[in-house]
Order: structure tokens, then C-alpha cells, then sequence
């Protein structure tokens, strides 16, 4: 593996402020978190505040004249606008700098192609590339307009062109089949869960909210975990007992993100059918990022779009075990966190403090998630009986 590609980040913001409370600053910060996850090495940020992005090259001419003068100073071979590029603009902007240029879009499907582990998500993720990439087939070809026309430049592009759209077609119509089977299966196993009466929990959250380790404490079996954008893709469910003996099953889903592509959303349809058959829903926060509000906003945005808005749920809120005291030390426990929360802290009625890593709060979430099962019938007495 030869060294990383060195990447300039590049955003165009709306003058009248942010998105939904997200500022410049922390939206490229995101953004270079995602880069480092995808493996490369972030040597620079440009943003430019605009009325609108320019149909050209989505940023100003004198932006992208001084984009082109820092690669003197700053040596950089790929550029990532965190906004997705139409494929004009991509082309336009690569021909001027002279550099693979790519867009948020494509640096989240890139983590996701590395991170998917199982075939349903590999199969997921290849459906949302090939569906990004149809129509910036043209921009493949772009080697043979800068030669700028002749002998040798004529027919063969085209017809390269036009093959390559249907072999693309034919993909997608495959994929499209295989993830059908998939989400056939997937609804035999809903019905048999159903029949055997337990009911469903799922966790959503903000990717490295912390799910994947809330999954491991509450259930006691392991499941991959690392401090990183997107960890985890696959689907994972596991049997959790309750206090009272009975038992519910646990799923985990993939994370969400600002401005996630609707690509994904539509190829991970099977995936995300799993939240449709949840009795409760666990949104995860990390109570310590500084953008909480917004990052939880973003999911219950995203939960409107898959029409859960009105699924009965718990907020968690994960990793309070990196709060400190007031003198800087480190929390011991649940007991000394009062006044320690931040004011952009997400309201509900039903929230509950936890250490998903330190295991602080455990106890008090299964118990709640038993009330909460237990107001919607959920929790028959042959379950709870149930050793």
C-alpha cells in the first residue's frame, strides 16, 4: 500500500448561516473525520460563504484560482467538497485542477465499501456506487476530450461510453434482485420472530454514538466497536434478558449522518426495514459532542423520512464518563454528573444517562426499556416467565 493521498477539504456555505444549526467550522471538522476514516491524510480546508454554489464549478472563480495557487504551498492530490458535485461540476473542477476531485457523497460510499463485512452489506454498498456513478460515466471518459478531437479520438469513446451504461444497467438490475431475496429473507425471519412473541428493541443514533458498544453492554456479547466514523454497517441482533426474566431482542442498524446520499438510504432499504418492525427504538447521543443537538436533530429528521416519527423510543444519552468535574477531574459514577450536562443537552421526557463503555446506567436502561415494553403489550407472560 503506497502512502496516503494527501486531501484538500473544500465547503461552500449559505450566507444566511447554517444547516439545521450546523456551522462551517464543524461541518468540514465532520468532514475530515470522514476523510481520516476513509485513510486519508487531510493537509488543508478552503470554505467559501456564497448566496448560491456556481453551476460551473460550485465555488466562486477567484475561490478556485486560490485553490489552484496553494497546491504550490500545500501539495495536496485529491480535493472533497463536503456538498455532492453534479457530474458537470466534478468534471469542470477536475480539468481546472488538474486533481481527482470527489464529494462528500462519494467519500461515504468509499467507508462504506470498506466497512461493509457481510454480503447483504457489500451488496448494499455496490448498488449505491454503481447509482452514483451512472451518471458520471462521461467524466471516465474525459481523457479522450482533452486530446482535443481527430485521429484516434473518434467513435471509440462513445461506443466504450455506451457499453459501459449497459453493463452498469445490467449491474444494478441484478443487485436490485439479489437484495429483493435479501429482503424476502429478512421478512421470513421477522415473521418468525413475531410468532415467537418477542418483541423488537433497535438502536439508531448518530454514527460513533456509541451503538455498537451500548449493543455489547446490554446483551454481554461482543460486537465490533472502534472510535471511527461508521465502524459498523451490518445489521446485528441479539437476545437480551430483562430484569424480570423475560427476554427482547436487540438490532443494531447503520448510523446516520448529515446530508447522508439518498443513494444509501434507498440501497439500505432491507436494512432499515429492520427499524419499521422495532416496538421501542434506542436513540443513542453522545452527550460530549458539541454538536449533540444537532446530531440528534439529524436523526429524528432522518427517522421522519423513513416514516418513524411516531415510534415510542428512550434517548441515551452514551458516553458520560467523559464529562468531567468542575476542578477538571474525571466522573467516578452517575451520582456526580448533576450540573456537569451541557446546555445543548436534547430534551425528552424519557432520557437516561449512561457510560455504554463503563457499563454506568445499564441497569436503569433495561429496566426502563421493560416499562416501555410492558405500556405497549409487549411483553406477554410466557415471555416474562420465560428462563
Amino acid at each position: 500500500m503506497g502512502p496516503p493521498e494527501r486531501a484538500l477539504l473544500v465547503g461552500v456555505f449559505a450566507k444566511n448561516g447554517g444547516r439545521r444549526g450546523w456551522n462551517g467550522e464543524s461541518s468540514l471538522e465532520e468532514l475530515a473525520l470522514l476523510a481520516s476514516t476513509a485513510g486519508a491524510q487531510v493537509v488543508g480546508t478552503v470554505f467559501q460563504k456564497l448566496e448560491r454554489p456556481d453551476p460551473a464549478y460550485y465555488i466562486g472563480q477567484g475561490k478556485l484560482q486560490e485553490i489552484i495557487a496553494l497546491r504550490q504551498r500545500q501539495p495536496y492530490d485529491l480535493v472533497i467538497f463536503d456538498e455532492e458535485l453534479s457530474p458537470s461540476q466534478q468534471r469542470n473542477l477536475e480539468r481546472a485542477l488538474k486533481v481527482k476531485v470527489i464529494d462528500r457523497t462519494a467519500l461515504i460510499l468509499d467507508i462504506f465499501a470498506q466497512h461493509a463485512r457481510t454480503r447483504e452489506g457489500r451488496l448494499q454498498v455496490e448498488l449505491a456506487q454503481h447509482e452514483y456513478l451512472l451518471p458520471r460515466l462521461r467524466g471516465q471518459w474525459a481523457h479522450l476530450e482533452r486530446l482535443g478531437g481527430g485521429i484516434g479520438t473518434r467513435g471509440p469513446g462513445e461506443t466504450q461510453l455506451e457499453t459501459d451504461r449497459r453493463l452498469i444497467y445490467r449491474r444494478i438490475q441484478r443487485l436490485r434482485q439479489e437484495l429483493e431475496e435479501v429482503r424476502r429473507h429478512r421478512a421470513l425471519h421477522r415473521r418468525r420472530r413475531a410468532r415467537e412473541g418477542l418483541p423488537v428493541v433497535s438502536l439508531v443514533g448518530y454514527t460513533n454514538a456509541g451503538k455498537s458498544t451500548l449493543m455489547s453492554a446490554l446483551s454481554g456479547a461482543d460486537a465490533f466497536t472502534a472510535d471511527q466514523l461508521f465502524a459498523t454497517l451490518d445489521p446485528l441482533t441479539r437476545r437480551v434478558r430483562l430484569p424480570s426474566g423475560g427476554f427482547f431482542l436487540l438490532t443494531d442498524t447503520v448510523g446516520f449522518i448529515q446530508k447522508l446520499p439518498p443513494q444509501l438510504v434507498a440501497a439500505f432499504r432491507a436494512t432499515l426495514e429492520e427499524l419499521e418492525e422495532a416496538d421501542l427504538l434506542l436513540h443513542v447521543i453522545d452527550i460530549t459532542h458539541p454538536n449533540a443537538a444537532e446530531q440528534a436533530q439529524t436523526v429524528e429528521e432522518t427517522l421522519a423520512e423513513l416514516g418513524l416519527s411516531d415510534r415510542p423510543r428512550i434517548e441515551v444519552l452514551n458516553k458520560v464518563d467523559r464529562l468531567s468535574r468542575h476542578d477538571g477531574r474525571p466522573i467516578e459514577g452517575l451520582e456526580e454528573l448533576a450540573g456537569l450536562l451541557p446546555e445543548e443537552a436534547p430534551e425528552s421526557g424519557r432520557a437516561l444517562l449512561v457510560s455504554a463503555l463503563k457499563g454506568w446506567g445499564i441497569p436503569e436502561l433495561l429496566a426502563a426499556i421493560e416499562t416501555a415494553l410492558q405500556e405497549r403489550g409487549r411483553l406477554p407472560s410466557a415471555a416474562r416467565g420465560r428462563a
